[in-house]
This record gives structure tokens, C-alpha cells and sequence, in this order.
């Protein structure tokens, strides 16, 4: 069953409620909204609202920078999968996504179990070693020494360097 425009008819439901009943008792709610954000029953214009209610504008502004921060915390530590509010805390391809369990490829949905974990725990030492390996391999290759001089050849005629090579058929 998909909540979502459940939610969303309802909320509108509830909007229209409210504006009718609004309309129905406008003098009582607009005189309400009046006193309470302090535009009448003051001594000069608008000095109640400045002293009251305006002065909280600036609090509404912490307010909004405070729930934006939340937000996009909420954003950054969460599963990247689309639509899921799951704290994303297991990194998946090399960590360019963070995904809850639930969407993890490795996990199929269940929570990691501890055979799981050591599998993927073993797995990931063989790569590491197969790489560390590799690099210690090309490291060796680099700083090995340079072959015996005896049997380079360097710049001379081509006659002469056929001979040093044991070439019979140059003269």
C-alpha cells in the first residue's frame, strides 16, 4: 500500500478544514492574529509587533539554520539509497555510497551475520595482500640491478658491435 498520497490526501483534507473554518469565523481569528502579533491596542504603529512578536524573527532564522544543518546531516549519514531514512553506515563501491543493510549488495537485505563479516573480512585482506604483493613485485623489478656490462653493447660501427656479438656473417 503506498502512504504517500494517503498522507498527502489527508494533509490537504486537513488544509481545506482549516481554511473553512477560518473563513467561517474571520473577524474572531483575523482580530486574534491582530493582538497577538501586536498591530493594534499600542501606542504608535506597529510598535507592538517590533516589541513582541517581530522580535522573534531572528529566532525563527536560528530556528531555520538549525533544522537546514539537521537536514543535511541527516542527508550526508544516511543511506544513499533513494527513498530510505536507514543510517548508511556500510560503504559500498570502494566508498563512493553509504548504504544501511538493508540495500547493501553483499548483505541481501539481512543483517550481517558474523560468518558474513569474516568472509568479507578474509576477502578483503587477499585483495590487500594481492595488491601489496604486486607492488612489492614492480618495487623489486625497479631497484634491481642493472644487467653485466659485458654483453651491452654501446654506440660504435655496426661491424664492430655484430662482432662483439658473436655475428659470423659480417666480415
Amino acid at each position: 500500500m503506498k502512504w504517500r498520497p494517503i498522507v498527502i490526501v489527508l494533509a490537504a483534507c486537513a488544509v481545506v478544514v482549516g481554511l473553512g473554518i477560518w473563513l467561517q469565523h474571520l473577524r474572531l481569528v483575523g482580530h486574534w492574529l491582530q493582538v497577538h502579533t501586536g498591530t493594534v491596542n499600542e501606542p504608535g504603529p506597529y510598535y507592538g509587533f517590533w516589541s513582541g512578536f517581530g522580535s522573534d524573527l531572528e529566532e525563527f532564522g536560528i530556528l531555520g539554520a538549525i533544522g537546514a544543518t539537521i537536514y543535511s546531516l541527516v542527508r550526508k549519514y544516511n543511506c544513499h539509497e533513494p527513498g530510505c531514512w536507514r543510517i548508511g553506515n556500510h560503504p559500498a563501491a570502494g566508498g563512493q555510497f553509504h548504504l544501511c543493510y538493508h540495500h547493501h549488495p553483499d548483505f541481501q537485505g539481512r543483517k550481517p551475520t558474523h560468518e558474513l563479516i569474516q568472509r568479507l573480512h578474509r576477502e578483503h585482506l587477499e585483495r590487500e595482500m594481492a595488491i601489496h604483493s604486486k607492488l612489492e613485485h614492480i618495487h623489486e623489478r625497479l631497484n634491481a640491478p642493472p644487467a653485466a656490462a659485458d654483453n651491452l653493447h654501446g654506440p660504435g660501427p655496426p661491424a664492430q658491435n655484430a662482432k662483439a656479438a658473436g655475428d659470423r656473417q659480417t666480415g
